[in-house]
């Protein structure tokens, strides 16, 4: 079974410029969590979303992968 891709986050980072290393430590986190982000191994709380959203200065949803087909 392939593995879901839930978030955007490793790309969101990326259009921001930001590494996992700064996102780490302005949450509170290791890099190794936010990297097990990045790569849909596991994903963060609605809440830790909601402060990666403030921390980038992004809207919530783009953060998320579309369950809509265009």
């Amino acid at each position: 079974m392939p593995k879901l891709v839930l978030n955007r986050l490793k790309f969101v980072l990326l259009e921001k410029n930001v590494k996992n290393k700064e996102l780490a430590k302005a949450l509170g986190k290791t890099e190794s969590t936010v990297s097990q982000w990045c790569n849909n191994l596991m994903q963060p709380s609605l809440e830790t979303f909601y402060k990666i959203a403030n921390f980038l200065d992004v809207d919530m949803k783009d953060l998320f992968v579309s369950t809509k087909k265009n």
